[in-house]
This record gives C-alpha cells, sequence and structure tokens, in this order.
C-alpha cells in the first residue's frame, strides 16, 4: 500500500512539473502564429519589364497559389537597385517584406558606392532563381558600327578612336558595366561608359542609336533574332543555347573570360530560419509549374539552389568582383 500511495505521488507531482511547461509550450505557439498570415511583398529595386521584374511576378503568382496569401510585387527602381534594396533592409525580419534583386545589387554596389545605407549583412539569402550570361551587341543599323560583325571588329574600331565608342549599362556598378570595363582591360582599349537606368533603358539607347555597344541581357535574344542588334559574343565559358552560332568570349581571344549574373530572392537579416525554409522550399517547387518554368527560363538558366549554397555563391562572387572594383578603381559617390 505504500508503495502504491508513494508511486501516486510521484506520478502526480510529475503531472504537477509538466503543467508549468505545457503552459509555456502554448504560450510560446500562441505567440508565434503561422507564417503565412497576412499578405507577402517582394520588392523589385528595378523598373517593370525588366529581367528582375519578370521574375518576381512569375515567383509572386506562383507563391500566391503556394502559400495561399496574396504576394504584391512593388517595383522601387532607383540608383541601380539601391532604393529597393534599401527598403528592404530596412523591414521588419518577419517573412513579409522579400527582395527580388540581380547580383549587382549585393555583390558590387556596396563595394563601390560611397554612399549607401546597407550591407551585404542586412540580408538572408532565399533562392537564387536565375543566371545567365551578358551578350555583348551593337546596333546593326548604326552608321559606326554597320561594319562590326565581330568582337575582333568592335576593338579594332575601339583602337582607332580611342575614348570614342561608346557602350552603356544600367547604371554605375552594375555588372554590364564591370563586364565591359574587363573586356576593355582584356583587349587593352578605351570606351566611355554611358549609364542608365536600369537595363531595359540601356538597351532602347542602344537601339536608338545613341550609343556604339552594350551587355545585354537575354532580353536581346528577340531584337537579335530580329536583325535589330549584332550579337557579337556572350560572356559565359559555354555558348548560349538561344544563341548556338555566338561565340563566347573565350573563343573570341580571351581565354578565360567567364562573366555571369544572377537574379534571386532575399530577405532581411534575422528573419526566422523556419521561415527562410519555407519560402525558399515554396519558391523551388516552380519547378512544376511549366508555364512558370517557361517564363523563367526566357531570362536564363533556372537554378533554385538551397539557402546556404546561394549565399557561398554571393560570398565568393563579393572577392571576385572586389578585385575587378581595386584594380578599375571604380567608385561612386
Amino acid at each position: 500500500m505504500t508503495a502504491t500511495r508513494s508511486s501516486s505521488r510521484r506520478r502526480l507531482m510529475a503531472a504537477a512539473l509538466a503543467l508549468p511547461a505545457a503552459g509555456l509550450t502554448s504560450q510560446v505557439r500562441a505567440q508565434t502564429p503561422a507564417w503565412p498570415a497576412k499578405p507577402i511583398r517582394i520588392i523589385v529595386g528595378f523598373p517593370a519589364g525588366s529581367s528582375t521584374d519578370s521574375i518576381a511576378r512569375v515567383l509572386a503568382e506562383h507563391l500566391r497559389t503556394k502559400l495561399g496569401q496574396p504576394v504584391i510585387v512593388e517595383n522601387k527602381p532607383g540608383a541601380n537597385g539601391i532604393l529597393g534594396v534599401t527598403e528592404v533592409a530596412r523591414a521588419p525580419a518577419d517573412g513579409y517584406t522579400l527582395l527580388a534583386t540581380n547580383s549587382s545589387s549585393i555583390t558590387v554596389n556596396p563595394q563601390i558606392y560611397r554612399k549607401i545605407s546597407y550591407q551585404v549583412a542586412d540580408f538572408v539569402p532565399v533562392s537564387m532563381v536565375v543566371s545567365a550570361p551578358f551578350v555583348l551587341t551593337v546596333n546593326a543599323a548604326a552608321e559606326r558600327t554597320a561594319s562590326v560583325n565581330t568582337v575582333a571588329d568592335l576593338v579594332a574600331l575601339a583602337r582607332a578612336r580611342p575614348g570614342q565608342l561608346t557602350y552603356s549599362s544600367g547604371g554605375p556598378g552594375n555588372l554590364a558595366h564591370l563586364g565591359f570595363e574587363m573586356i576593355n582591360n582584356r583587349a587593352g582599349i578605351k570606351t566611355t561608359h554611358v549609364p542608365y537606368k536600369g537595363g531595359v533603358a540601356a538597351q532602347i539607347g542602344l537601339l536608338g542609336k545613341e550609343v556604339d555597344a552594350q551587355l545585354d541581357t537575354p532580353l536581346a535574344v528577340p531584337h537579335v533574332k530580329a536583325g535589330r542588334l549584332k550579337a557579337l559574343a556572350v560572356t559565359t565559358a559555354k555558348r548560349w543555347p538561344d544563341l548556338p552560332t555566338v561565340p563566347t568570349l573565350s573563343e573570341a581571344g580571351y581565354p578565360g573570360f567567364d562573366v555571369s549574373f544572377w537574379l534571386g530572392m532575399l530577405a532581411p537579416a534575422q528573419t526566422p530560419p523556419a521561415v527562410i525554409q519555407a519560402l525558399a522550399a515554396a519558391i523551388r517547387s516552380v519547378r512544376e509549374d511549366a508555364n512558370a518554368m517557361k517564363t523563367l527560363q526566357l531570362q536564363g538558366t533556372v537554378e533554385l539552389n538551397e539557402p546556404a549554397a546561394f549565399a557561398a555563391q554571393i560570398r565568393t562572387e563579393i572577392a571576385t568582383w572586389g578585385e575587378v572594383i581595386r584594380r578599375e578603381n571604380i567608385q561612386v559617390d
């Protein structure tokens, strides 16, 4: 009997001790509602119609279906993506404000802009979405570049007219800007940079004969196929499937030249890891959506990597572009 009463007392004490713990667990759960419980914003630091905007809108629709909440894309263009990126850096780290951006805004801007209000540490990578080459293009109808059909032709023209040839980019420090400076360095030529407010505007400048050349995104492909632009080379180590007859810069005489850019999704630093993993999984599931994949593939090679792999790539690219920035002494006030 004594043993029985003792055993009963132990069970009662264990139950009594468990009650506060159970209550605390309930409180924690109550204070941490399921995510997402309200609309999500995706901030794009570039204009509507840009490559970054296009991937953001595809993902917004996919995430809306996958997560069961409205997902709204907001364009905040300006200063090579800085305005939009800054807004997300200052946003609450709760998973309801996300950043869709390109590689230059994360890996380059903090290294070249003297007055910038964000750093890489202000963000946690969620997933790369696509990666793509730049396409070295000239206007097929422009008088000055009408006879330019190869990289060698363009280099010869630049050497004959030092500093006179111009090229456009989406802004100072854009990877198209740095990539062209790498070409200048490797070819021993001098050309003049003309920055625009975004890659689409830079392309319009080339189509309008305001500049002589551009490192464009795959958005140039329809113009190349229509004969409005000439594609002289792509910047990656392998040829681009949509332009199979266009050589790489390595094939054009510049061995080892390999430059690409990415478009991806990030969130404010300190966003809960569980939210980051849920977001990443939802984004990766876009592979199941044939229509979404078709649209994404127009922008480049679909990557959809894990947050840790994306973070590692960002660290590598910061070091790589840092060397170019220091060599070319590129700084923006």
